[in-house]
C-alpha cells in the first residue's frame, strides 16, 4: 500500500455517492459484492465498487468486476484501490478480477497495481430496446478495453477473450448473453419467456 493511504470498507450507499459526485463518465452501478473507501490523512479520497460481471460469459461464480473507481486525483489513489479490490476478492475465493477503461485512457493505474490488458472491445450497439428504453449516455457506443487480473490457476486468458468477444445481447431485454457453441442454431434470445414475448409481438 502506498504510504498515507489506507482502505477500509465502505457501505454500496456511501460509495454510490461519491461515484455520483467524482465520476467523470459513469453513474451509480445497479449493486455490488463490496466496495471500498480509499483514505489519506483521515480524508476520503476515493472508493472502488467491486460486483459480479456485467457480462453473462464472465459470471461463473469464480469471477467479479470493478465497475467503478473514482478518485479525487490523490496521487496513486486508482492503483491502490484497484489492488486492494484484488487482494480482497482474492482473499474471498475469487480467480479473477476484471474491469474496463475507454479506448485512449492508457491504463497505467492497472498495470501500476499487477493488471493485465486482455482484449480490445469494439463499441457495443447500445443498451435501449423497444421493451426497455434506455438512455444512450454516449458512453456505451465507445471501444473499451478489457483488464483483468487473475490467480494462478485461473481459466487461461485467451478463454476470457473468446467469451467477451462472443457476447451478444438479446433483441427483447437488451441484456447480455454469450452465443452457444457446438450443435445447433445459435442462440437468439436470453430466456425462454424472452422467446415467447418476441412470439408473442410477431
Amino acid at each position: 500500500m502506498t504510504t498515507g493511504l489506507s482502505v477500509q470498507p465502505l457501505s454500496f450507499a456511501e460509495a454510490c455517492t461519491v461515484v455520483e459526485r467524482l465520476h467523470r463518465h459513469h453513474r451509480r452501478p445497479q449493486g455490488h459484492k463490496f466496495s471500498l473507501a480509499l483514505l489519506s490523512g483521515g480524508d476520503l479520497v476515493g472508493v472502488a465498487i467491486v460486483g459480479r460481471p456485467v457480462a453473462r460469459a464472465f459470471d461463473d461464480g469464480l469471477t467479479l468486476e470493478v465497475t467503478r473507481v473514482a478518485t479525487d486525483g490523490a496521487a496513486n489513489a486508482c492503483s491502490a484501490l484497484y489492488g486492494a479490490a484484488w487482494r480482497t476478492a482474492r482473499a474471498a475465493g475469487y480467480r479473477r478480477l476484471i474491469t474496463y477503461t475507454q479506448d485512449g485512457e492508457s491504463g497505467a493505474s492497472l498495470r501500476a497495481a499487477g493488471w493485465l490488458r486482455a482484449a480490445e472491445l469494439s463499441p457495443r450497439r447500445g443498451w435501449d430496446t423497444p421493451s426497455r428504453p434506455r438512455t444512450d449516455r454516449g458512453t456505451d457506443r465507445i471501444a473499451r478495453v478489457l483488464w483483468e487480473i487473475t490467480t494462478a490457476d485461473a481459466a487461461p486468458a485467451a478463454s476470457a477473450r473468446d467469451a467477451i468477444r462472443d457476447e451478444i445481447q438479446c433483441p427483447i431485454c437488451g441484456d447480455s448473453m454469450p452465443l452457444r457453441r457446438g450443435p445447433g442454431r445459435p442462440a437468439r434470445y436470453c430466456t425462454p419467456r424472452c422467446r415467447q414475448r418476441a412470439y408473442r409481438n410477431r
